[in-house]
């Protein structure tokens, strides 16, 4: 019985350039067990890269990592990392040398959106979390995989951000704080470790990952007949814009943010 896994590595293959593009390649994934994050460490390993998947929940990552390796023949390790977390990032690298070798590519994708009432209801903690997730935990990993990248023979860096750092609502501030903050460190690293290591970001628009399931279907429909696309995004949709910014054929792409959003930016 094929395995959804092995379903989305046909998919990502047949949708692929010709050849594998992140052959030989090394790649960290944050937040890679779910959602976009499971996706593009998917896509990656059917692209020929080796691909570390980090997550919290360190089952969860085993799981893919010991499909995925069956489905492509790729190594895939797992990892247990809390990227809010500043002290376990450094030893999270070493551990993926250790198991892979040096990385080459680096995918922040973690991230969290917490709801909450109104914005005088927002606590000190849910607001620190939201910060630690999203913006000072790729920091870290930015800044030490960048000079550990740089003093190499380089590499690539692909944030994963949000439309919605372009369209703030009152409903989700902190979050599209912490991406705005995101999408500036974005340009300030590529600025430090180029030419040598080139840094990127998506701006992701609605898909339907696993968050979405707390999404009013009514709510959504109404808003998404205003977006050029109709739609909310499938989250195997994100694969070629990743596939793109880490791979050979983006190399004078650096410090750019790129929407796939089904042109909700363009939207009213």
């Amino acid at each position: 019985m094929t395995t959804t896994v092995e379903r989305s590595v046909a998919s990502a293959r047949s949708g692929a350039a010709a050849g594998q593009p992140l052959a030989g390649r090394r790649a960290l994934v944050t937040g890679g067990s779910r959602g976009l994050g499971r996706e593009i460490a998917i896509a990656f390993a059917a692209a020929g890269a080796d691909v570390a998947v980090a997550s919290r929940k360190k089952d969860a990552c085993e799981d893919l990592a010991a499909e995925l390796a069956a489905a492509t023949g790729r190594r895939v390790s797992a990892h247990a990392a809390h990227v809010g977390d500043w002290d376990r990032l450094d030893p999270l690298l070493d551990e993926i040398e250790q198991e892979l070798g040096p990385l080459d590519v680096l995918v922040n994708n973690a991230g969290m959106a917490p709801l909450y009432d109104s914005l005088d209801t927002v606590s000190e903690a849910l607001f620190d979390k939201v910060f630690a997730v999203n913006v000072k935990g790729p920091f870290r990993l930015m800044a030490a995989a960048g000079r550990r990248m740089a003093g190499r023979d380089g590499g690539v860096v692909l944030n994963v951000s949000s439309m919605g750092s372009k369209r703030p609502t009152a409903a989700d501030l902190p979050y599209t704080a912490a991406k705005s903050a995101l999408n500036t460190l974005t340009a300030g690293f590529a600025q430090e470790y180029g030419p040598s290591v080139r840094v990127n970001t998506i701006l992701a628009g609605p898909f339907a990952t696993d968050i979405s399931r707390s999404w009013d279907p009514a709510t959504v429909a109404a808003m998404a007949r205003e977006w050029p696309a109709r739609r909310v995004g499938d989250p195997a949709e994100i694969v070629g814009a990743a596939l793109y910014l880490c791979g050979p054929h983006a190399s004078y792409t650096t410090g750019a943010l790129l929407a796939v959003d089904g042109g909700r930016l363009a939207a009213p």
